[in-house]
């Protein structure tokens, strides 16, 4: 005798593969007249918008490209890289957002390993592509984005993104995909050791991230979406389909600027935006005459290392308030937040701070998380002290990294993807990193966090950014070793941070060398610490 369940099959009336192309499409129906996008003086609403994707999936179907095909894009924050996350897909190919500060060689292997049949490219990069392209050494489809808001550069393909479209049918149904694990994204890595690995997104990942993102964050048809974060870093976290499945407003950017960011906020009613640390640090620091000030509070949600207290209180200061993520490239972005607790606001602004750093707690997208040793894969104790590695498991990890089965295996070893970032487990199921785990410092036997000596060298009233690393040590093994940024104006010595820091903490942390400068950073902010590893070393030579 049977139950009769396994008898009720699926079919179109009761299911259809998840993806985020049916968010545009559904805001398209309840919002058709308002506003989608504002780029500059140039606005489209969800019509023109939906009509405009169309056309774009529809241009791409004519000239051969469909299912499994790659179309690479080479553009900032502007119109035409929001469409294509919606248009490519629904021709049934991979869209392939390009890091535009990556040199042509980077460019050029990533255009042949990931064998883009199309690239969309803005002038602003029309020299580094024409050589990329020239390394290639094959020919493909190049179709140029002539955006009215830059001058310079040069046309380098065969045709405008405008004609291009024109080119297209804006009732066009598209095809879509016909399994939501079928590929919809392909984001490169950024290759500090080799070439780039390729992450890639599935439609279910993509349309469960950009809800759990939409949940976490607040999004509504109200909200109105700044983009400072690049659409091209995990698909803009997955905001360039989560502010459309709301029905929000994009309005674009070229260029993070404080001079144009506060402006807008004013301008637009920005609600929400998102950005690596370095973002708020730039808006802290703008000079004063550029800080328009605004009247409602601005959501700020931040990634990469955990913003330190004084950050997190200069920012509130200015009408913002701060959420802190966690993720990768391969989870889609954003897949932990640290989510606010009502008891943590009669806290002191220090311990308040102290809860708001921490990754946190998984996305109610994101089906498991623990903190393991990775060789036994046994889960850490919940005090706050013993250090494992951060392990996920859910739809919003990445399908794999294409054509490299090995790199695969490894980063899925045991039934988890293994995120190579070291944390403590607290007591309420809240995650903290203390390090990478090629980052940690090794001394006499004790391990140093260096994200620990960061969040004091960031206390120092004169310390605008900093970064610490290993340097080798003949007695020691390792020592810290600090690079320092100054706010503008500021003055200090080495022998006068390291006093401070004396005072601080453990004085076998404290840095014997620091260094003064600009930091390294990649195209999302991050501090490029294996720069600094090399750097560290030349001074050992010194020495």
């Amino acid at each position: 005798m049977t139950s009769g369940f396994e008898q009720l099959e699926r079919g179109p009336a009761n299911y259809t593969p998840l993806t985020p192309l049916s968010f545009l499409a559904w805001a398209a129906r309840v919002y058709p007249g308002k506003t989608a996008v504002i780029h500059g003086e140039r606005t489209f609403t969800y019509a023109e918008l939906a009509a405009r994707v169309r056309r774009l999936g529809s241009a791409l179907a004519r000239r051969g490209i469909g299912r499994g095909d790659t179309v690479a894009i080479m553009a900032p924050n502007v119109p035409a890289m929001l469409e294509a996350h919606y248009g490519v897909p629904l021709a049934g190919a991979v869209l392939n957002p390009l890091n535009y500060r990556l040199d042509a060689r980077t460019l050029a292997f990533i255009l042949e390993h990931g064998q883009a049949k199309a690239l969309i490219t803005d002038r602003e990069f029309s020299s580094t592509i024409a050589e990329a392209l020239a390394l290639l050494g094959r020919p493909i489809l190049v179709i140029d984005v002539d955006d009215p808001l830059y001058e310079g550069g040069r046309l380098v393909g065969e045709k405008d993104y405008e004609a291009f479209l024109a080119e297209g049918d804006p009732a066009w149904a598209g095809v879509g995909p016909v399994d939501e694990w079928q590929a919809i994204c392909l984001l490169y890595t950024s290759g500090t050791t080799g070439d780039p690995k390729g992450v890639v997104y599935h439609h279910r990942g993509a349309y469960l991230n950009a809800l759990g993102n939409a949940l976490t964050f607040g999004l509504s048809p109200r909200a109105v979406y700044l983009w400072t974060l690049p659409m091209f870093h995990c698909s803009g976290w997955t905001y360039t389909w989560a502010v459309t499945a709301v029905g929000g407003t994009h309005v674009c950017l070229r260029r993070v600027d404080p001079a144009l960011i506060f402006p807008a906020i004013a301008r637009h009613g920005v609600t929400h935006m998102c950005g690596a640390p370095i973002v708020m640090t730039m808006l802290i620091h703008a000079p004063g005459a550029v800080k328009t000030r605004f009247a409602h509070t601005v959501e700020m949600a931040t990634g990469g290392a955990a913003p330190p207290s004084t950050v997190i209180s200069a920012m509130e200061a200015m009408g913002f308030r701060v959420t802190h993520l966690y993720g990768l490239t391969e989870t889609y972005g954003p897949a932990t937040v640290c989510a606010w607790q009502e008891d943590w606001r009669a806290l002191p602004l220090a311990e308040r701070a102290a809860q708001m750093a921490r990754q946190g707690v998984t996305y109610v997208t994101l089906e498991d998380m623990m903190v393991a040793d990775p060789e036994t894969m046994q889960p850490v104790e919940r005090d706050g002290r013993t250090m494992g590695e951060i392990m996920l498991r859910g739809n919003t990890v990445m399908k794999g990294y294409l054509k490299n089965p090995g790199a695969t295996g490894a980063a899925f070893r045991g039934g988890w993807f293994h995120t190579g970032d070291l944390a403590v487990w607290h007591a309420d199921g809240y995650v903290e990193i203390k390090d990478r785990s090629k980052d940690i410092i090794i001394s006499g036997g004790e391990n140093i966090s260096s994200l620990e000596v960061e969040e004091q060298l960031y206390r120092h009233p004169a310390v605008m950014e900093a970064a610490v690393v290993a340097r080798a040590d003949a007695t020691w093994g390792e020592t810290p070793c600090a690079f320092v940024t100054l706010k503008p104006g500021a003055a200090a010595t080495a022998e006068e941070i390291i006093a401070f820091l004396r005072e601080q903490i453990a004085h076998y942390k404290v840095p014997r060398h620091v260094v003064f400068g600009q930091l390294p950073k990649t195209s999302t902010g991050k501090i490029q610490k294996f720069v600094l590893r090399e750097r560290a070393k030349e001074i050992g030579r010194a020495d």
